[in-house]
């Protein structure tokens, strides 16, 4: 049987790459006869994860813009050229039924390659401010995917185009979701506590782990207790402050264990973090990377506080009183704390990777299996 070809282009950081395998996968398994192709950079986060996949891929020598050192351009543009040729040789192996950019400067010449050939281009972006990619391709686009629902504001999107805010793909909670009262018996906490989960992602944030850190200094509220993931290369730093009440870890894998336990969580604003939080309905204090590209993260944390779900605590503004005072109000109101835990299971979209590839799959009149069921990765 020959198998029906889609490319996906995307990747640079584990926002745009991750997302991407997680709707490749959903589509594999709504129809076995599609084979995703995966196409990346040598200098991204692909180079690392794909070779550990199931997809074949190809690694081509892309470079952003260099908006601070323009000078160096020169790299991009010849990266472009080689890229595109190599596309050109993969499609006349086997051309592609569609190619579906998920974020970065990975992407942006196989969807130019795609949009110059006529082949259908389709677009997942999941951050609440489009990147470049995603608002370059916007406007020939068959069908974009939205993390957000107020991306759609910052696009100018064809008269032909769907768009659809199915969210971020992740791993989805279990069905029915561990019981809390064991999730926390697992980490030596009491039931009745209040939980502060404390993530900064597998790299940390060294702004969030000092003021964490200094609120443990200076006495966290009575019946708190902290899952503290550290980071792995901060980890040592951080390790003397564990205690009954405070569990500090490098890494949470499998977070699931984490997410089941807690009651908040203070936390990046990263489109993946948030739709995490979303689906285990955790309300949460973000704190935007103040150096993330274009400020998305900003414009993430505001609109999930904006519906009512999260806290949005600027970095600059961060500070060992300004988190125990915003605990303690938590604390001391468990009907606000239920309303925001509410707003966030609003925003959920666990099933997202199961319903984009659904999407997909419709919108190039590709059979699936039948009766497919949804089954999380």
């Amino acid at each position: 049987m020959v198998r029906e070809r889609i490319f996906f282009a995307g990747g640079g950081t584990g926002g745009h790459l991750y997302p991407g395998l997680a709707i490749a996968r959903a589509v594999v398994r709504l129809a076995p006869q599609v084979e995703p192709y995966f196409i990346g950079a040598r200098r991204g986060i692909e180079r690392d994860i794909l070779p550990g996949t199931e997809f074949p891929h190809t690694l081509l020598e892309l470079h952003p813009l260099y908006r601070r050192t323009p000078w160096n351009n020169w790299r991009t543009v010849v990266g472009a050229v080689s890229a595109w040729r190599a596309i050109s040789s993969l499609a006349r192996e086997r051309a592609p039924r569609a190619v579906i950019g998920t974020g970065g400067y990975a992407a942006g010449v196989a969807l130019a390659w795609g949009r110059m050939h006529g082949v259908p281009t389709m677009l997942h972006e999941p951050d609440s401010h489009p990147g470049l990619t995603t608002r370059a391709f916007a406007g020939g686009a068959r069908a974009i995917y939205l993390g957000f629902p107020e991306a759609a504001q910052r696009l100018k999107i064809g008269s032909g185009a769907a768009v659809l805010p199915l969210g971020c793909p992740i791993e989805p909670p279990p069905v029915p979701p561990p019981a809390r009262g064991a999730a926390r018996a697992q980490w030596g906490l009491p039931e009745d506590a209040l939980v502060v989960l404390v993530t900064g992602g597998s790299q940390g944030a060294r702004a969030v782990n000092e003021t964490v850190a200094a609120w443990i200094d200076l006495g966290l509220p009575d019946n708190v207790c902290l899952l503290w993931s550290t980071g792995r290369q901060q980890a040592a730093a951080w390790v003397d402050r564990e205690s009954a009440r405070v569990k500090v870890r490098p890494y949470l894998a499998p977070i699931a264990d984490a997410y089941a336990a807690a009651d908040i969580a203070v936390a990046r604003a990263g489109a993946m973090s948030i739709a995490e939080l979303c689906a285990w309905g955790i309300p949460a204090l973000l704190v935007p990377l103040p150096t993330a590209a274009q400020d998305h993260q900003t414009y993430n944390a505001r609109a999930t506080a904006e519906s009512g779900g999260a806290i949005h605590l600027p970095q600059r503004e961060l500070t060992a009183a300004r988190l125990d005072s915003e605990v303690r109000a938590l604390l001391a109101d468990p009907t606000r704390l239920a309303k925001m835990r509410a707003a966030m299971y609003a925003r959920a979209r666990p099933d997202a990777a199961h319903a984009i590839a659904q999407s997909i799959l419709t919108q190039l009149n590709i059979a699936t299996a039948a009766d497919s069921p949804y089954f999380p990765s």
